[in-house]
């Protein structure tokens, strides 16, 4: 278990083992706070991290051991279980969903393997982000610390190999290459005007949705004096601007007139600037703002289009992301030369474009049968180095390699 590797960074173990889980709440900074914060509250990126990230983290695994440039399917290898059990308290699928809820949130996630009679890996757990530090020596990375107050420890990084028990994945950031940077940076200012636009919504709800009208000055020649003027407008913003009091009846004194003005286009405006904020931030994602039903938006035909645009031009890319890092991270606790991919054959969206390669694939009559069988992934089969017309005695000579 995880207990047994937490010891403070000194190196003395401490008096009572822990598991990261069980460490003192986390210490947001500023940055971490937005990102906690708009996924609790923010309906639109919570969407939007959990169709990326239930969605990706379904999809099964696969093992290749690579022979001299060709791939062997394992179908028994121990990262398999390892992957679909990272440990005895958390499923494969939980475990890519927070690892890659991370990602999206904090623009790093970072894994942490345990081992087994101190050789072989046996379990994988997340680290939080809030919770992880790098140590500089040189300009150059040499460890990564864990950990809250004097309950930490510490992974060191091999100074020849660059390896380490914690594999650290992270978004392309262009001001600081050793984190990463979050999709919630990108979207700030529309998480912060969505925001704002749901608690106004909120206040003109709360007060009945009054519209707004005018002051207007009866008695006299119309006019107020200065001073009136300055304490009736301070009043005003006071108590009756901004979101919270939006809304809100005024009171008035003697020769004054509260006018009521026609409202119907800015609550619409109101409306328009509600969905473009949204759809800004759905950008940030990289989600299509079809799949989080934001009005006005129909940049594809249908929703099949859209779910396919979801998989092609953002879970795929990711999971490739993850398969790239995973197989040189594991192939070198495994001592092995191994290629970890995921299965896309097992992408249900994915159907009926792979069917229309299937036909266009066993329609070419310029290909053998074993190159049609190698393009979709398929061994070759002896006596096949023919062309597919030969079969039925047509058209070229059959010819073998």
């Amino acid at each position: 278990m995880i207990k047994s590797y937490f010891k403070k960074v000194s190196g003395k173990q401490s008096k009572k083992s822990t598991s990261y889980l069980d460490l003192p709440f986390f210490n947001y900074s500023q940055d971490e706070r937005v990102g906690v914060d708009s996924y609790k509250n923010n309906a639109i990126v919570h969407r939007c991290v959990n169709l990326i990230a239930t969605s990706a983290s379904h999809i099964p695994w696969q093992i290749f051991r690579n022979n001299n440039g060709s791939k062997e399917l394992l179908k028994n290898h121990p990262i398999l279980n390892l992957l679909k059990y990272p440990s005895p308290d958390k499923s494969g699928a939980d475990f890519f969903t927070e690892s890659l809820s991370s990602l999206l949130l904090y623009g790093d996630s970072y894994l942490l393997v345990s081992f087994k009679n101190n050789t072989i890996p046996h379990f994988l757990y997340n680290l939080h982000p809030s919770l992880v530090e790098q140590t500089i020596s040189n300009d150059q990375l040499v460890s990564y610390v864990y950990g809250n107050g004097d309950k930490k420890q510490s992974f060191g990084i091999d100074p020849v190999t660059r390896k380490s028990r914690v594999l650290h994945l992270k978004n392309y950031n262009p001001t600081d290459q050793r984190k990463g940077l979050s999709s919630l940076a990108a979207a700030a200012k529309a998480i912060n005007l969505h925001a704002k636009i749901m608690d106004w919504n909120k206040s003109l709800l709360k007060n009945a949705i009054r519209p707004s009208g005018a002051l207007v000055f009866q008695d006299g020649n119309g006019y107020l004096s200065d001073e009136q003027f300055e304490r009736l407008q301070q009043q005003f913003y006071d108590n009756f601007s901004g979101a919270s009091n939006s809304g809100k009846p005024l009171i008035l004194e003697g020769g004054l007139k509260w006018q009521e003005t026609s409202n119907a286009e800015r609550f619409e405006k109101f409306l328009e600037l509600k969905d473009s904020s949204a759809r800004d931030i759905a950008i940030a994602f990289n989600v299509p703002p079809q799949l989080l039903g934001i009005n006005g938006d129909n940049t594809y035909s249908n929703m099949q289009e859209a779910r396919l645009a979801l998989w092609e031009e953002n879970i795929i890319p990711l999971l490739d992301k993850y398969a790239d890092a995973l197989s040189s991270w594991l192939s070198y606790w495994y001592k092995e030369d191994l290629i970890i991919d995921f299965d896309k054959e097992s992408i249900s969206v994915l159907t009926e474009r792979r069917e229309n390669v299937w036909a266009k694939i066993a329609s070419a009559d310029f290909m053998t049968i074993n190159e049609k069988r190698a393009i979709v992934g398929l061994t070759p089969i002896k006596g096949m180095d023919k062309f597919a017309a030969n079969l039925t005695g047509e058209g070229n000579e059959s010819y073998d390699k």
